[in-house]
């Protein structure tokens, strides 16, 4: 061994090795300059964190707030019950209360007409409710009507179509038989007929004659478009055309 050489004392570590020791033992506990404790870290509240944070809870506080409050004013809120106005008001073919006092009033009318007419010994169209109306009337949205131009009704016409289309509906034979006799006696077949007691109008006689827009927007001018509600009218009240002929016989209105 030279001079120049010192002996390493083996248990005696190099300070390299007490550098890296230092440095792993800062990096686990944390302690150490450059070292960084996960744990810690990852549940650090950031200024983003808590922004999220609080959006959150005021969402969740005022749905609940709404949701309270909408549910309170819902159960103290006046009740108002349905009446049976409002439930026919949704069917064009139920019967309604007021209607049939007004064709209750009309078959009066035309009784006292009638006797009026008989003591009299004078028998003209006052004996007929049936008058042709010399335009169509509105109603239910609907504007008062000029005829088209030209046109004439044709009964005879009227008549075989509502036979082809109540046979569609099964009903031939005696049914049709009934609504044929019905259909005379109300507006003889005429898709301009109007009673000249209660206003009821066209080949059924819907009273208002609006209703039977619920069958086509050209109820005021269509025979075909008045056949089609006047079928549906009696399926939904009647059940068949005998059904509203034996109660217009009864009564003297369907």
């Amino acid at each position: 061994m030279s001079s120049g050489q010192r002996l390493k004392d083996p248990t005696r570590p190099s300070r390299a090795r007490s550098r890296r020791a230092a440095g792993r033992r800062g990096g686990s506990d944390g302690s150490g300059l450059g070292g960084r404790s996960s744990g810690s870290g990852g549940s650090r509240l950031t200024p983003k964190r808590l922004i999220i944070m609080g959006l959150t809870v005021a969402c969740v506080t005022g749905g609940t707030v709404f949701l309270v409050r909408t549910a309170m004013e819902n159960a103290n809120a006046p009740r108002t019950p349905l009446t049976p106005q409002d439930m026919l008001a949704a069917d064009p073919y139920a019967a309604n209360p007021e209607n049939d006092a007004l064709k209750a009033a009309a078959v009066q009318a035309l009784r006292k007409q009638r006797q009026k007419e008989l003591r009299s010994e004078h028998t003209d169209g006052g004996l007929d409710p049936v008058k042709i109306a010399p335009k169509a009337p509105g109603g239910g949205g609907f504007e008062p009507a000029d005829f088209p131009p030209g046109s004439t009704p044709n009964p005879g016409s009227n008549k075989a179509l509502g036979k082809e289309m109540a046979a569609a509906r099964g009903w031939a034979g005696g049914e049709w038989g009934c609504l044929e006799r019905l259909w005379d006696r109300e507006s003889h077949w005429n898709e301009r007929a109007m009673n000249r007691y209660s206003g009821a109008y066209g080949i059924p006689q819907a009273l208002p004659g609006s209703k039977m827009a619920s069958a086509g927007s050209d109820w005021q001018t269509s025979a075909a478009t008045q056949i089609k509600w006047g079928l549906g009218y009696i399926a939904g009240r009647y059940k068949t055309p005998c059904g509203a002929w034996s109660h217009s016989q009864r009564v003297g209105w369907y």
